[in-house]
């Protein structure tokens, strides 16, 4: 009998592990954000983020997809690629500036009122979580694609 426990707390330890491991790339994002804000490792807005990549200091960029000026689009991806810095792409500029903590919370702490953020990069990631894991094994495995 203690041979057949054996195996399924083994079993059940396997599937708790893949739960775990099933983090998703945004959600990822969205710690290493928060985390970043706490450390004061996370500068938002074109002049901001400019200066961050300019000065080299940048470790990750987020950029927004639906930024409809083409030009600053094109600056922070060329700062980010003489720098070397990674870019997450994301969908909307008003997630990215809820996540980087430029948004108002109701009582219930749903988001109530979100500034829009076209770009935010972090300069400090804080400390090492599990989500800072797996959204750098996302942009090493994106850089591996690429090349």
């Amino acid at each position: 009998m203690a041979d057949e426990e054996v195996p399924t707390e083994e079993m059940a330890e396997e599937v708790e592990e893949e739960e775990v491991a099933e983090m998703n790339v945004l959600d990822a994002l969205k710690e290493v954000l928060k985390k970043a804000l706490i450390h004061d490792g996370l500068r938002k807005g074109l002049h901001e983020c400019a200066k961050a990549l300019d000065r080299r200091s940048a470790r990750l960029c987020c950029l927004a997809k639906d930024c409809e000026n083409e030009e600053y689009k094109k600056l922070i991806r060329a700062l980010c690629a003489e720098g070397e810095v990674s870019v997450v792409m994301v969908d909307s500029g008003k997630d990215l500036g809820a996540w980087c903590g430029l948004a108002k919370l109701d009582a219930d702490g749903e988001i109530k009122k979100a500034v829009r953020t076209s770009c935010a990069v972090i300069t400090d990631f804080g400390e090492e979580t599990r989500a800072l894991t797996v959204l750098l094994d996302y942009l090493q495995k994106q850089a591996d694609g690429d090349e």
